[in-house]
């Protein structure tokens, strides 16, 4: 495989990263505005939201069934379109049946996507012989923050669902396509029936459950953050805006520097630092005097917890079931994603707000005794790890 093929699909799915992160961010952030569009009444709402990541994890699964006979570069290149089309289509329609057709289609392609663009991800980084993972994660975190910010000034200047989706669904949709000639598939290396028995058991389930545990943390700071500044720590409505934000740029930091860690120390030291980091960050919520503080501690979360998620997917196609153990783990970042908001929630009304943040602080330190898990001798990265090869491909 020419070196230059290598950065046409490395480029090619930086691209894909990011636009995920764009069309993802655009639509989670309206969600009011989806709610008004359609009369969607509070009390279903709850169902919209949830049925996006439950048919994303089947999306996801049926993706790990298809890659034995389908590449995933292929996958990608139709689920991608899929995701932002459906995205107009949330923007576009009226009627309560519109709005569960669109937000189905879109979350069984988002789950499709997902997979696949990881599984081309870890391809590329086997093929590299170093650590890109954080990379490519960090494009969807820039993505993530270009979104918001094309809502918020929908929002800002009351502009339709369908104005502010289509100037970037009409940028990146032709993009993508044009981008995916370059995809490049990894090695296959697929398991089959009594293998996957094996391979797949337990030894990738610490992987999911890192997955699972990281997931919670995230869909903590998504849905609780700006609740818990404002009413906990006595914030003013403007601050608790904030510490989100704060959370998405530290995270995107993060990822941006974290491959060089990676290739210098090891993927299992990376993991240990970034989620004894991220551990710090949540106590330092949890024991916040203040608004101030607790924004602080809200980004020293992200920071930390910006190195799991991508190096869990690195491990996962290290895994002797390669894009199936994607597949899998990944379907795990939606059971997070539905468990974390509840959970926090629950403990909250409980016990304290306080004491629901100590309950993805220790999942986290959890995760702490897998990080071995993450350390594969022949796939270390870099800095003396790095694993032989002839080409260096930049």
């Amino acid at each position: 495989m020419t070196d230059a093929r290598l950065r046409r699909g490395r480029g090619s799915l930086a691209l894909c990263f990011l636009a995920q992160g764009v069309a993802f961010a655009l639509l989670v952030t309206r969600i009011p505005a989806v709610q008004d569009q359609y009369g969607i009444p509070d009390t279903l709402l709850p169902a919209f939201l949830a049925a996006v990541p439950v048919l994303a994890g089947a999306g996801s699964a049926a993706t790990g069934a298809l890659v034995r006979k389908v590449a995933p570069s292929r996958l990608l290149r139709w689920a991608q379109p899929v995701v932002l089309l459906s995205l107009l289509r949330v923007g576009a329609g009226d009627a309560l049946w519109e709005a569960a057709v669109a937000f189905g289609v879109f979350g069984l392609a988002v789950g499709v996507l997902d997979a696949s663009m990881n599984m081309l991800g870890v391809g590329l980084q086997r093929a590299y012989g170093r650590s890109l993972m954080l990379g490519f994660h960090a494009w969807y975190s820039l993505g993530g923050i270009v979104g918001a910010s094309l809502a918020w000034a929908g929002a800002y200047r009351e502009l339709p669902l369908l104005a502010t989706c289509l100037p970037a669904v009409v940028v990146l949709l032709p993009a993508a396509l044009v981008a995916s000639r370059w995809y490049v598939d990894g090695e296959a290396r697929r398991t089959h029936g009594s293998a996957w028995r094996v391979a797949g058991g337990r030894a990738l389930l610490p992987l999911c459950l890192v997955m699972t545990f990281a997931y919670i943390a995230d869909a903590t700071v998504s849905h609780w953050s700006a609740k818990y500044l404002r009413d906990v720590l006595g914030g003013s409505q403007e601050l608790a805006t904030v510490p989100y934000g704060a959370y998405v740029v530290t995270t995107l930091l993060g990822r941006a520097v974290g491959d060089r860690a990676v290739r210098r120390f090891g993927a299992a030291a990376a993991v240990r630092g970034g989620t004894a980091v991220a551990a710090a960050g949540f106590a330092g919520v949890a024991g916040a005097p203040g608004p101030w503080a607790g924004l602080a501690g809200f980004a020293v979360l992200g920071l930390g917890l910006s190195v799991v998620v991508p190096q869990t997917f690195a491990a996962a196609g290290r895994h002797p079931a390669g894009d199936v153990a994607v597949a899998r783990v990944n379907v795990c970042n939606y059971a997070g994603f539905l468990i974390g908001s509840p959970l926090v929630g629950a403990v909250g009304e409980a016990w304290s707000p306080r004491g629901a943040m100590l309950v993805p602080l220790v999942l986290l330190l959890l995760t702490l005794r897998y990080a071995r898990s993450f350390a594969v001798e022949r796939d270390r990265y870099g800095g003396g790890h790095e694993r032989p090869h002839t080409v260096d491909v930049g």
